[in-house]
């Protein structure tokens, strides 16, 4: 039961219907990829995934990783050989550039990779999720040389990376940190400080660990435009430039968690013998943006990550619904139990967990395909708005991502009754490990926050309003066999562009206290539009499907006006959230609160 199947037909159907990823192989960026190969490269992903991913993922949980005495961290038993066979296999360069060993294939090809291994082995599956981050930094912003030395290593795999943001005063808020970083003649740095919650910051499965690190210089500037960003190798190179001498970084504490027990989550303590040695990214004072670089796409990844396991967790719902026997249903007969999928209750859980993983899975995918469109079309104007697109559907596939993961998670707890409260049938892990999802990597409250104060003002709303429009367009092209997508999807418009023009009007703390609900009102918005879409895909293809293929398409009929006719509306319904401003927020006194 505790097994994961990976969703091959659902994944390329987004990526052709929706996303039109065929369209890429007539970009110059893309001249690698076959979109004819795209089912058996995904076929092959999703069969190494939960073969050899997949059966580590429990024992993972149950056994954790260890801090040794000499502040070396130990994986539980079969994650660095499993870790290797990914490396050999090549998965983790699918989607990087072929000048420094990658596959070159599209970033969104490389998110359904990314798919399928976190809802293996979310835990394992972070290790490389962090190297992805801290090689799209260096891409952007690493030295030749830079890019030269630590590319080819961390696109194989060979290395991996993390990045070392928070400090324990500081949290979020990273103008706070403290690290400091002193010039060494040698044009190197020397780093001194702690950094807090590092995921993968130490382990036994590479050589070598990249750590990108954020400090300070002795003259910055306070706050965050006095932030440099650092490469600090756990291993320096030697002569021959083998990693050789250990650095002046190590692991002086693993946290305890609630979920992802696999993943050693290290405080990180640099400079105890005279400075961990770094060596700057690009200029000083700059590691700001170039940290963003590496979280955005990092924050996209975590989104995927709620999908990954939200869709684990519906699979082993709907495997238990048809096993499972209680009560009976008036057609089953006397003295004989109906499977629980007979139950309309279970039958609506069901199908909120397909919905809400199909529509997100949509937006990630979708979000994706933004990031290549700015990066390979052609024309310079159609990369200029595919970016502002990017960057507006970051933080809704970053929060309703991981906040599907959460509640499909949940549902499987409740759709399993007593038997998903304890840990026999794995679901309880599923909602452990996805609990953190919506905190790390900016809380979803300050995706909200980003949501509002930068993304909804570019072009002093235009961008957002450019998008409803679209979705209103849809909308009214929307086929008789399809109308009760119509109403709901233009009634979500409506709600969505008073409150976008409510929140540009009302700056400040009023807008401030309606973003988180505002957030998730536009995400289920573009997911419903997403679904719309693809339930127009369905209904052009069904003329020439039959038996199992015809079977699947009409299921996305189904589940298009199952989240557009009820779960949409409940979204839209948060506009009286959205506008209602912070008055009431603060009308206690924090005495008050008790």
């Amino acid at each position: 039961m505790n097994s994961y199947t990976p969703p091959l037909q659902d994944m390329v159907f987004a990526l052709e219907e929706v996303c039109n990823i065929r369209s890429f192989a007539a970009m110059e960026e893309f001249e690698s990829f076959d979109p004819d190969d795209l089912h058996h490269v995904l076929a092959e992903a999703g069969r190494f995934a939960s073969e050899v991913f997949g059966p580590l993922n429990k024992t993972g949980d149950s056994l954790g990783s260890v801090r040794n005495p000499d502040s070396t961290v130990s994986t539980p038993p079969g994650f660095a050989e499993a870790y290797d066979s990914y490396v050999e296999a090549g998965w983790g360069a699918a989607a990087f550039p072929l000048e420094y060993g990658g596959g070159g294939l599209p970033w969104a090809m490389g998110l359904a990779l990314q798919e399928m291994l976190t809802a293996s082995n979310l835990a394992l599956s972070l290790c490389p999720l962090l190297t992805q981050g801290a090689i799209h930094s260096l891409l952007a912003h690493g030295s030749p040389a830079q890019k030269a030395e630590y590319l080819p290593k961390l696109i194989s795999g060979e290395w991996s990376a993390t990045m070392l943001l928070t400090e324990p005063h500081a949290g979020s808020d990273l103008g706070a940190l403290t690290t400091r970083a002193e010039r060494a003649d040698d044009g190197s740095y020397r780093l001194f400080g702690q950094k807090i919650f590092i995921t993968w910051g130490e382990h036994d499965m590479t050589p070598n660990i990249i750590h990108l690190v954020l400090a300070r210089t002795p003259d910055a500037p306070a706050g965050t435009r006095g932030i440099s960003c650092f490469i600090v190798p756990k291993f320096l190179p030697w002569q021959d430039g083998s990693p050789k001498m250990r650095n002046d970084i190590a692991c002086i504490a693993i946290e305890e968690k609630m979920g992802l027990h696999a993943s050693p989550t290290c405080v990180m303590q640099l400079g105890e013998s005279g400075g961990a040695v770094g060596y700057l990214i690009g200029d000083e004072n700059a590691g700001m943006s170039y940290m963003f670089t590496m979280m955005n796409n990092a924050r996209l990844g975590v989104g995927m990550e709620g999908v990954g396991v939200a869709d684990r967790a519906f699979q082993q719902s709907l495997q238990f619904a048809r096993e499972r026997l209680q009560g009976r249903r008036p057609e089953t007969p006397a003295g004989k139990q109906s499977a629980i999928i007979s139950h309309p209750d279970v039958r609506r859980m069901l199908l909120t967990q397909k919905s809400l993983v199909e529509a997100t899975r949509s937006l990630c995918y979708y979000n994706a395909t933004a990031i290549d469109l700015a990066k390979a079309h052609p024309d310079k104007s159609e990369r200029a708005k595919a970016q502002e697109l990017c960057d507006l559907l970051t933080p809704l596939s970053k929060s309703w991502g991981t906040e599907v993961g959460e509640m499909v998670a949940s549902l499987a707890i409740q759709l399993h009754g007593g038997m998903g409260y304890v840990e026999e049938t794995g679901v309880a892990q599923y909602f452990r490990d996805v609990r953190i999802t919506s905190i790390y990597e900016g809380t979803n409250g300050i995706q909200a926050i980003d949501l509002i104060a930068r993304k909804l003002p570019m072009r002093r709303g235009a961008v957002v309003k450019e998008l409803l429009e679209q979705i209103a367009t849809t909308a009214k092209e929307m086929p008789d066999e399809l109308k009760t997508l119509r109403e709901p999807l233009e009634e979500g418009v409506e709600s969505a562009r008073r409150c976008c023009d409510w929140l540009l009007a009302h700056p400040g703390d009023n807008a401030l206290a309606g973003a988180v609900p505002f957030q998730r009102l536009m995400a289920s918005l573009v997911g419903g539009w997403l679904l719309a879409v693809s339930s127009q895909a369905s209904l052009r293809m069904l003329p020439a499907a039959s038996g199992e293929e015809a079977d699947f398409l009409r299921a996305k009929q189904v589940t298009a006006e199952f989240f557009c006719t009820q779960i949409l509306p409940e979204a839209c319904a948060l506009e009286h959230a959205v506008t209602g401003g912070a008055e009431l927020l603060y009308a206690l006194a924090p005495e008050q609160m008790r």
